[in-house]
């Protein structure tokens, strides 16, 4: 067996990098790569993928269930509405990342999907996804970066958005599926 897939407990093939742990495992085989669609969906992945920069997924993962409470769910309105109170109360929040950079960048993201017609953001951000390709049969022929989420980064900045580097977007990609970087061996990738 390559060393880029691993036996779990359950003697399931997965990539390797799902390790041991239980929460990796569900995300991985629920989530990771399903193509995920809706602006509301789209816009907790943005805010999710950016809170990680210079972090673990799995630190993510693992405080999702608080962001999403403290967060309204990621409801671009509600999040839009927060005020320097709000901005304050999240900062206090243990469960979360504390990071005011990223808090305010999540609050601005949300006004902007707010400008956008709804299902503008589904549109816009699965318009970059690439055609797909092989599939890769080791993690050294997955990317950090492609050409697409160097696009799709760029004009996201250029509409305003803040915490969407082409590497955050290569990881949104993956996560919502808009590329399958299961690798050979997975049996997500059967």
């Amino acid at each position: 067996m390559s060393l880029d897939i691993r036996l779990g407990p359950d003697d399931v093939a997965r990539c390797a990098w799902v390790g041991d742990d239980a929460e990796y495992r569900r995300y991985h085989d629920e989530e990771w790569g399903m193509p995920l669609h809706g602006d509301r969906e789209l816009f907790e992945k943005m805010a999710l993928e950016g809170f990680q920069a210079g972090l673990s997924w799995i630190t993510i993962l693992r405080k999702r269930p608080r962001f999403r409470e403290v967060f309204a769910g990621f409801d671009p309105a509600t999040v839009a509405a927060y005020d320097e109170t709000d901005v304050e109360r999240l900062m206090a929040h243990a469960g979360i990342i504390r990071n005011r950079a990223k808090i305010l960048a999540t609050i601005s993201n949300a006004q902007l999907v707010l400008e956008m017609p709804t299902g503008e953001l589904d549109e816009f951000m699965w318009s970059f996804a690439p055609a797909p390709r092989a599939r890769p049969s080791s993690f050294a022929e997955v990317p950090a970066v492609t050409l697409e989420s160097e696009a799709m980064s760029k004009a996201l900045r250029k509409r305003g958005f803040r915490f969407v580097g082409s590497t955050t977007m290569y990881a949104l990609m993956q996560s919502a599926g808009m590329v399958d970087d299961h690798v050979h061996g997975c049996w997500r990738a059967a």
